[in-house]
């Protein structure tokens, strides 16, 4: 079924894209991802199109960035989104016994929405909440400390029609709600954000630096915020005052050189003389010009630069690097010499201990071998000794298989 987003749907997105400079709008796919599930509740292939569209796109573009972040579902979704953190400090404070817990009581796994359409259950990597710990979300707003039981009294509350306070932030909304706030829209509920509060573990810190006198040298917490247009005119008076501040600029004078016929002629710039090898100094600037002279180079050698015989890329230097080839191979390209053996082989004593060893190992219980087979390691063990002592290697491999 091929969706039509209402007018305020599209209206919203031309304003999204507004915030961005014109060669830069690919920047609004994200709110733009989060404006189309706030009318469908997830993102349907109708928003990856709508998305495209506006933004001059393609939908295989838009659905790489809609998969890779899970805030974007690409399923239908619950009207409230219970999220509990099962990760490592959640969870060894109770998280996967509170997620266990309400999968069994709704009914529903992971990812998964409740018959009515009220819920839908994750289990989530980490809500950076730590210090409240276990906690859960519902839209992205903190339950702290839950347990069990409590998880379970959300929910019932939720599915019964109420909509249970957060410990901390504003009063729940619905999850296309929310979605419109994430699009980067205010929440025009009348007194959405009169509630809520920090919780004392974030005012631990604060109440530390009270007690212990601790606080950012010249802070005033008094110090009222400006308006934008008050900060703007604050900048314009500043840039005003240091255009006024900065020194005229002074005209550069000309200093009279003396031409050949002892008359001055005057000049833009002053003459620069090289000495030569001889010792005589030569000219190089002429009446209102002044040529720029280099330095020698660190070796002193004047001599014009040669472009190197090897104009190969470096991606065809590497490759010829790791596998070298004596015809296309630069001849001082590391890797085009084998490094000669200088270890000495292991003495038999420790080869015949690896074998042993490699015998006594046996295969893992899933069927993946743990080591090299015994007769493999005989044979390389067979061949190994024919090298070190010169006796031919086809001979002595053919000997050890008898073995």
């Amino acid at each position: 079924m091929t969706t039509t987003f209402t007018d305020e749907t599209r209206e919203r997105a031309r304003e999204i894209i507004a915030r961005y400079p014109a060669d830069r709008s690919r920047s609004a796919l994200l709110p733009l991802l989060h404006l189309v599930q706030s009318e469908e509740g997830y993102v349907s292939p109708a928003g990856v199109t709508f998305c495209a569209e506006v933004l001059g796109l393609n939908k295989a573009q838009v659905g790489a960035v809609a998969t890779f972040y899970t805030m974007y579902k690409r399923k239908p979704t619950g009207d409230f989104l219970v999220s509990v953190c099962t990760n490592t400090m959640c969870n060894v404070l109770g998280g996967q016994e509170v997620y266990d817990t309400l999968s069994e009581h709704l009914g529903v796994g992971h990812d998964e929405t409740t018959a009515d359409g009220t819920i839908t259950l994750e289990h989530a990597e980490c809500l950076a909440a730590c210090d409240y710990g276990p906690v859960m979300t519902v839209n992205y707003d903190f339950f702290d400390g839950v347990d069990p039981s409590t998880a379970v009294g959300v929910v019932d509350e939720l599915r019964a029609g109420g909509r249970p306070m957060p410990t901390r932030g504003a009063r729940l909304c619905t999850l296309k709600e929310m979605a419109v706030q994430l699009a980067g829209f205010a929440d025009e509920r009348d007194g959405a954000v009169g509630d809520g509060g920090p919780g004392e573990p974030t005012l631990r810190g604060l109440r530390l630096a009270q007690e212990h006198g601790v606080s950012v040298p010249g802070f005033d917490p008094n110090t009222p915020i400006r308006s934008k247009a008050e900060a703007d005119k604050a900048a314009a008076e500043a840039k005003a005052k240091a255009e006024a501040a900065k020194p005229a600029p002074v005209e550069a004078t000309t200093a009279p050189v003396k031409g050949g016929d002892g008359a001055a002629t005057p000049a833009a710039a002053p003459a620069t003389e090289v000495t030569s090898g001889d010792g005589a100094a030569t000219p190089t600037g002429t009446a209102g010009t002044a040529e720029r002279v280099e330095p020698e180079a660190a070796t002193g050698s004047t001599a014009p630069d040669v472009k190197a015989p090897d104009d190969k890329s470096p991606q065809v230097r590497t490759a010829e690097t790791r596998q070298p080839d004596a015809e296309t191979a630069v001849p001082d390209a590391p890797g085009t010499k084998a490094p000669a053996e200088t270890s000495p082989p292991a003495p038999r004593d420790a080869q015949a201990a690896q074998a042993a060893g490699a015998a006594a190992n046996a295969p893992a219980g899933d069927g993946k071998p743990a080591g090299d087979s015994t007769g493999a390691q005989e044979r390389n063990l067979t061949e190994a000794s024919a090298d070190a002592d010169g006796t031919d290697p086809a001979a002595a491999s053919e000997t050890g298989a008898h073995k």
